[in-house]
């Protein structure tokens, strides 16, 4: 019997609701809606963290961040853990990873992967010995022979290139390179990654009039910014953001805030023309029926809810991601609505193609749900560092919520960004964020599932957090996750 073929598609910071498969009927995605018609469309997908280079790691891996080492951006992977390739029959596959890596050495072929296609060079700073700091990523190649120059002369900056045309734009580069592996590769069983850096910042590109921002809605939580009872990193956020997004205007303005939805929108549609460009290549080469197609992203981003944007924070619209899962000769699509998470996925893709899940992964395979078995698991979420992108001095100008003026200082508020929260989400719609510095949030999705009131200092819900609490350090015995939680709520 011929193997199966993996497509992986994975978007940057897109969050769920941006296709019409997640309610978003606005935003123009005929390929991806196409896509998740003859998917499984898993509604509730969740990243391990909610930053690039550890959502990256989980993915590739199928091990916790704080498992593998990578627990925030520009760390990277370790040689001797092994990625999705390396768990697979030596030469029974064409390997392929184009695009965003972010996990280390971005230019070089590495972790089973023979044939790259890299796209950014601005992570040169924290490449090691293996990779020369003057080497340019192919994109870069690629412009240049275009007739094109950095206008330092070193290296193109995102911002450049996202003000280039669209046919010379990140995700046509990489749609062309893709579909050339698809027709290269036609006749041998192939895995092949295409990582966008789109819809990731800087929110601008060739499709910034696509949409008219007076047309944009706001999001449903746009009016509620982050109260005192909500966790103090989001207040951080909120405070240096809206000057990102209003300067000196109105922080609830909403006129800046829908151009910055409408440039988002703009890039999704862009990755969704580039994705649909990949799957006709598919179908073209005869291949759509033998290769299961996966398309997600690594983390999404809060653009407007609660008044903030960006990641890194424990709401659903910087946790909750698209995840399709289609199927060889899947003709209709189906709908999971049970929570799941992307450490399952390199467990999954392993036993989808056949082949064994070896014992020390972290994920389980989520093929029972694809057969139609509904059960459901609680989802774990993480965070380990910084990588909010705030100013020092931002920090020391929060104003705490007076519940945590005795354990944390506003000169010290920059502990509210790398404090190590752990959260849990159940099947029955609980979500709550264990902080050791005392600042949890208590959701309840089914019936808030904008997340406006924390419930966490209610005092009818103390025997419900120490039961959460104790279900997240079980999590964190069976994953080695050594981050101490606080016992009494």
């Amino acid at each position: 019997m011929e193997p199966m073929n993996l497509l992986f598609l994975c978007a940057d910071e897109q969050r769920a609701d941006t296709m019409a498969a997640y309610g978003n009927r606005r935003i123009h995605t005929p390929n991806l809606n196409r896509l998740a018609e003859r998917s499984t469309v898993f509604e509730r997908a969740y990243v391990t963290q909610p930053v690039c280079t550890p959502s990256r790691s989980s993915i590739l891996t199928g091990s916790w961040p704080h498992a593998n080492g990578c627990t925030q951006n520009n760390v990277p992977l370790p040689a001797e853990t092994p990625c999705l390739p390396e768990f697979l029959p030596a030469g029974r596959y064409a390997t392929g990873y184009y695009g965003k890596w972010h996990l280390g050495d971005e230019i070089r072929p590495q972790h089973g992967f023979d044939d790259w296609r890299s796209i950014e060079d601005q992570y040169r700073a924290y490449y090691s010995d293996r990779c020369r700091r003057d080497d340019r990523s192919d994109y870069h190649r690629f412009l240049v022979g275009n007739g094109l120059s950095p206008a330092d002369g070193q290296a193109f900056t995102r911002a450049e290139a996202a003000r280039l045309d669209e046919p010379l734009s990140k995700p046509a580069f990489l749609a062309r390179e893709a579909s050339r592996f698809l027709r290269r590769h036609r006749e041998r069983p192939f895995v092949l990654f295409v990582s966008f850096l789109e819809p990731h910042m800087p929110f601008f590109g060739p499709r910034d009039n696509q949409y008219d921002p007076s047309d944009v809605p706001l999001p449903g939580s746009f009016d509620c910014p982050p109260t005192p009872g909500q966790h103090p990193k989001a207040s951080l956020f909120h405070r240096h953001y809206r000057r990102e997004i209003c300067g000196q205007g109105t922080p609830g303005d909403s006129t800046a805030w829908r151009k910055l939805i409408a440039r988002y929108w703009g890039l999704c549609s862009e990755v969704d023309t580039h994705v649909g460009t990949i799957l006709a290549a598919l179908a073209e080469t005869g291949l759509d029926d033998r290769t299961l197609v996966v398309y997600t992203s690594d983390h999404g981003d809060m653009m407007g809810s609660h008044q903030l944007v960006g990641k890194c924070l424990m709401f659903e619209q910087a946790v909750r991601v698209p995840l399709l899962v289609r199927l060889p000769g899947q003709r209709s699509g189906r709908r999971l609505a049970a929570p799941v998470s992307q450490i399952d996925l390199l467990a999954t893709l392993l036993d989808l193609l056949g082949h064994d899940v070896p014992d020390n992964q972290q994920g389980r395979s989520l093929r029972d749900l694809l057969d139609g078995d509904a059960r459901a698991d609680d989802v774990f979420i993480e965070w380990n560092g910084p990588n909010c992108g705030l100013p020092a001095d931002v920090a020391g100008r929060v104003e705490l919520p007076e519940h945590l003026a005795g354990c944390c200082t506003p000169a010290g508020a920059a502990e509210a960004i790398r404090d190590p929260v752990r959260t849990i989400v159940t099947p029955d719609g609980w979500k709550f964020a264990c902080s050791p510095m005392g600042a949890h949030e208590l959701y309840h999705l089914g019936d808030d599932p904008l997340e406006i009131t924390n419930l966490a200092r209610r005092a009818q819900h103390r025997a419900l957090l120490k039961e959460l609490a104790g279900r997240i350090r079980r999590w964190q015995q069976r994953t080695g996750d050594d981050v101490e939680l606080p016992t009494s709520f």
